[in-house]
């Protein structure tokens, strides 16, 4: 069975280039196209795509409060929903988990990120753009030290510490396997071992793991502070 996808953004261009993009990756059908959120979750509810692709700025409800009314906190069955925007600002990521988005890409991923997280959110992961990895980073290395660091359900091994550490440096997954001379499918591989290990569910949680264990020190990594809205 092909992957349903719904398609919510108040722009018909970028719909049709979205739609577009994720219909190049095989076994991909986009089954709705909404120009605003309310729309969105309307058609969300009554189609139940197996993800939602969601704008965040949109007319007569934002893609946030889509999202929560589709996958936040409560919700009975909840969606698979992945976040798409232009405007690169660490408070709309923020937002996002908190409203229970799987994913957060930029307008400027690309196709084969798009659909990456596209998949990922299917599978029950989520994925979230690299290059704000390292910001969501810092971010969280300004928080009081609460709690201790959850143990790996089994030890990692040398491999996935290196990858690990190429995470928390916001490395995206084709600079992993090229730093690492390790192939693509290796390194998603290693990434997916690791997620399970450490019971994370994207790749900022791997790099809060990575510091709240010591293993890498935010301010060392040359990073200015996070934007906000």
């Amino acid at each position: 069975m092909p992957l349903r996808v719904l398609i919510a953004d108040d722009q018909a261009v970028i719909r049709a280039g979205l739609r577009i993009m994720l219909q190049a990756g095989p076994g991909i059908e986009v089954v709705g196209e909404a120009p605003d959120g309310r729309e969105a979750v309307r058609l969300a509810r009554s189609l139940r795509p197996d993800v939602c692709l969601f704008d965040i700025r949109m007319p007569a409800m934002d893609g946030l409060e889509a999202t929560r009314e589709l996958a936040g906190p409560g919700v009975a069955d909840p969606l698979a929903v992945v976040l798409i925007t232009t405007f690169d600002l660490d408070e709309y990521v923020y937002r996002a988990l908190r409203c229970g988005a799987r994913g957060f890409l930029l307008k400027d991923a690309g196709p084969d990120l798009l659909v990456q997280a596209v998949r990922a959110a299917a599978d029950g992961a989520a994925l979230i753009a690299p290059t704000v990895t390292v910001r969501l980073l810092a971010a969280f290395a300004t928080m009081p030290a609460g709690r201790a660091a959850a143990q790996p359900v089994d030890p990692l091994t040398p491999r996935e510490e290196d990858v690990l550490l190429a995470v928390a440096r916001g490395r995206t997954n084709a600079e992993i396997a090229d730093e690492l001379r390790i192939t693509l499918s290796t390194t998603k591989t290693h990434l997916a071992s690791l997620m399970a290990k450490l019971n994370a569910r994207n790749r900022v949680e791997l790099a809060m793991w990575t510091y709240e264990t010591g293993r890498i020190a935010p301010n060392a990594l040359g990073i200015d502070r996070p934007r906000r809205a």
